[in-house]
């Protein structure tokens, strides 16, 4: 190879490697970001009762309201929600970006009031939440829509007279979660879901009679490179980063949210948003 060639084939390679980078850059900011799935996760225990046999969960989470997500984008999740017609719904956290900031609209309490579960909508606090003195306003909309929240407590559902835990507990960075609080005179023979909004709490649940653990927060790290995985997670999701673990000697099992919206930078690569459909099953 001569020179001149060499030298083309060089400026060739990097026009390619420019219109690649171009093109990811936009496909991470204006596509990735739109795409919301649904991931189903079937969940088998012999603690689950028969009359809870595919019985179907409904969890979304880190919608992230205001960054780059809006209300035209909700009322498409609030429509595929519905249209898997859950038994339960369950949000993990993080409404809004900034509650300080975000322009509250009761369009918003109307998508959420359009949300519908045969034996409830139930949520948590998230670190979102709780900062920008979000705590009573994000509240507030939750009540008007319905939902009930789980901060260090739990509710026991009944089903054709079979039983069976939810709780939940506040938030991990910027509230005071209190898993011995939110269990106290829970039954240990039932089976037992909990909410928690950061994933890596689970290493503090497996000391606990809880069956499954539904957590967000980590968004599945948004952005991922090939053979080389996430870039990065924030504070405890830094272990669990999404799909399902199986931990305390296989009693507990987790599953992590990518999450519906984005935070800090406005790019999904390779981790797709999504709501999560959980089926218990009696094994």
């Amino acid at each position: 190879m001569n020179r001149r060639t060499f030298l083309k084939n060089v400026a060739g390679s990097l026009l390619a490697l420019t219109g690649l980078a171009g093109g990811g850059y936009y496909y991470a900011r204006e596509m990735e970001p739109y795409m919301l799935q649904k991931a189903t996760e079937t969940v088998v225990s012999k603690r689950i009762p028969v009359a809870y046999d595919n019985f179907n969960i409904i969890q979304f989470s880190d919608t992230h309201l205001g960054f780059h997500y809006t209300l035209e984008q909700f009322s498409e999740l609030v429509h595929k929600i519905n249209a898997n017609n859950p038994d339960l719904i369950v949000f993990t956290g993080d409404l809004v970006d900034n509650p300080s900031t975000y322009h509250w609209s009761k369009e918003l309490t109307k998508q959420l009031q359009t949300l519908q579960a045969r034996y409830g909508k139930y949520w948590i606090y998230g670190n979102h939440d709780h900062g920008g003195y979000g705590t009573e306003k994000v509240k507030h909309v939750m009540d008007q829509s319905g939902f009930q929240l789980l901060k260090n407590t739990h509710t026991v559902l009944d089903k054709d007279g079979a039983q069976i835990v939810l709780a939940g507990i506040d938030d991990v960075i910027l509230g005071r979660p209190n898993l011995d609080k939110a269990l106290k005179n829970a039954d240990e023979n039932l089976y037992t879901i909990l909410l928690a909004h950061e994933p890596d709490y689970a290493d503090t649940t497996t000391q606990h009679a809880v069956d499954l653990q539904l957590s967000g927060h980590s968004h599945g790290g948004q952005v991922r490179v090939p053979f080389w995985g996430h870039l990065y997670t924030p504070a405890y999701a830094e272990k669990y980063i999404d799909g399902r673990y199986i931990l305390g000697d296989g009693r507990l099992v987790l599953l992590v949210s990518t999450g519906v919206g984005t935070t800090r930078l406005p790019y999904r690569f390779l981790c797709k948003p999504e709501i999560n459909q959980i089926i218990l099953k009696r094994g």
